[in-house]
Parts: C-alpha cells; structure tokens; sequence
C-alpha cells in the first residue's frame, strides 16, 4: 500500500480534462473533493529541435522525438504551455490523500492518467475512474467501482502517436521533394486519400448502360397501385445490379433486355391485356426506434440535417458532455 501524503487537508483530488467538465462534477461530489483539470495531455513528444532536452541534441533520432534504433521508444517532454498547469496539480497533489484520475475512458483519456501520473508521482493510493456519463449517480458507481490504469489502452495511444510523428515528419518531407510543396502524410489521411483515388478510379472505369423497364398504373376498386414488371414469356427483366461495370453489359445474357421500341412496343401489348391478382400475403411490420447514435452517425446527422462539420459537431458534442446532457460521444 503506498504511503499517504504528507500535510493533507484530508481531501481526495479528482483530475480530468477539461475546467467545464471539472465544475460540472465538483457540484456532485462536495467539499471532501478537489476536482482540478489537466487541460489536456501534460506530456508530448518534442515539436522542435528547442524543445528537445540538452542530453538527446545529440542523437541522430532526436528530430522525431523517437529512438527508432532502441525498440522506438518515445521522448516525452512536458509541453511547454503545459508547465504552469502541472505545476499546480502538483501542489494539488501534496495536499490530498488520494488521486483519482478521472479522464475520458478512451484510449486518449488512459494515457492523459498515465502522463499524470509519470509526471505527479504520486506517495498517495491513484485509482483510475471511468464513467459514460457526467451525472452523480454515474459518477457515485464510479468511485464505487474504481480500476486501474490500462496499459493496453496507454500503449495503443502511444503506438498512434509514434506513427502520427514517423509519417508527419518522414513522409512529407518526400512529398515535398517529389510532389509539391505544402503536402502532408498521416497515419490516415494517407490512406483515406488512397481509399479516394481508388474509388475514384472505379468511377471512371465504369461503364454506363441503356436499359428499359416497364411500370403499370392498375385501377382497382379499393383503389390504385403501381406494379414493375419483373419477367416477361418466363424471362426476368434486368435491374442495375445485373451490369458488369467495367464492360456495361449483362452479366446473365439469359436475361430480357429491352431496348427502347421493345420496351413500346411489350408496354402497348400489356396495356390491352387483363390482369388478375392471384394472391395476397399479409405481413406484420414493426417499426424499432432508430439505434442510440455512434461518433461517425452523430456526425454524419449532424451534417445533413444542420450543415455542422465535423469539427464543429464534435466541439459541440464534447460541451453537451462536460456539462452532463449527454452520454460520452466518442463510440
């Protein structure tokens, strides 16, 4: 069991992310808690040769702020912007009897707890609490139910970073050389930008197709309906699918194609025939109400219906959380 602190006030210090997400969880928890925000990640790899610290200047990996010849291990540096901050959760620290690291519970929010705690040094018992939404009873469930950090999740966040900074600062320099100024690479613009050029190629590859459907407007004496015609002398009518997109043509020339005076002259013929329904099937329909939304659904809606970028939605979303409207948009 670790050591308490000494010179507590008997509090317990909560650190999230954010100072709105901070106030909105102070009013449940009272006056036993000293809930303090991080403002972010407290550590990150070095953005420059300045930040880079005095004993690594030598290194021929010290420009990433990765030892690509030692197994990639990073460099973490405390930012820069972030050293006010730190140092006042330190003093918080020295005051409190136990740590809990309240950040978001995806893999973002697991490695913020675990730069805190790298950086704070704890004597003190840290305990690690998730929850998916900011109300008292979720947050009550939570300090019931304290775990502790993942270092699967804290891995995997540092595993994207390191990417994120091989690709940025490796790759787009290539760019620059090869391509044109200006142009960058990413762990997933790069690939999404091929996902595009692909897509993009298939469109240009495809070849359209004229093909002709018939559609009959019946009267009857519970009312009107529409009917396509689906086969014709035991032959069924093609739809859209039935093209190769590559050639425009049929995939199944067994198939009836009509062309345009086809198409007339079968529409002329069936308009003085009589048609009979030979059979009528009930179905039970029931409507569900649409799933709860994901991060890409809440975007995607957000888009359609209100104009929003992504960016936007997603600032929006992160203050309906903080304030306890919403559940944790990050799904």
């Amino acid at each position: 069991m670790a050591k308490k602190a000494t010179k507590s006030d008997g509090r317990s210090l909560v650190i999230v992310e954010s100072p709105a997400k901070a106030r909105t969880i102070a009013k449940f928890l009272g006056r036993g808690y000293d809930v303090q925000a991080s403002i972010g990640h407290v550590r990150d790899l070095p953005k420059g040769a300045r930040e880079v610290p005095e004993q690594y200047k030598g290194e021929d990996w010290a420009y990433l702020g990765v030892n690509v010849n030692e197994g990639f291990v990073p460099l973490y540096i405390i930012s820069p912007d972030k050293k006010a901050q730190v140092a006042k959760l330190r003093k918080a620290v020295k005051g409190a009897t136990t740590l809990y690291l309240a950040t978001d519970e995806d893999r973002e929010g697991e490695a913020i707890s675990w730069h805190l705690r790298e950086v704070l040094r704890p004597t003190m018992p840290v305990h690690r609490l998730v929850f998916h939404e900011i109300t008292k009873e979720a947050i009550d469930e939570a300090l019931a139910n304290p775990r502790e950090i993942d270092e699967g999740l804290v891995r995997a966040q540092e595993t994207r970073r390191i990417l994120d900074r091989l690709y940025g600062y490796e790759v787009s320099p290539l760019l620059w050389r090869k391509v044109g100024p200006r142009l960058s690479a990413g762990r997933v613009q790069s690939v999404a930008v091929r996902l595009i050029v692909e897509r993009e190629q298939e469109r240009m590859d495809f070849r359209s197709a004229a093909y002709w459907d018939l559609v009959g407007t019946f009267a009857a004496s519970a009312g009107g309906f529409q009917a396509e015609l689906v086969s014709y002398q035991g032959r069924r009518i093609p739809s859209g699918r039935d093209f190769d997109p590559a050639t425009g043509t049929l995939k199944d020339h067994r198939l009836l194609m009509l062309d345009a005076e086809q198409a007339r002259a079968l529409a002329e013929r069936l308009r003085k025939a009589c048609f009979t329904v030979e059979g009528l099937e009930d179905k039970p329909y029931a409507m569900r109400p649409a799933a709860p939304f994901t991060t890409s659904t809440m975007q995607q809606e957000a888009n359609r219906k209100l104009g929003f970028t992504a960016r936007r939605t997603m600032q929006i979303a992160q203050s309906l959380y903080e304030n306890g409207y919403i559940t944790y948009m990050r799904t």
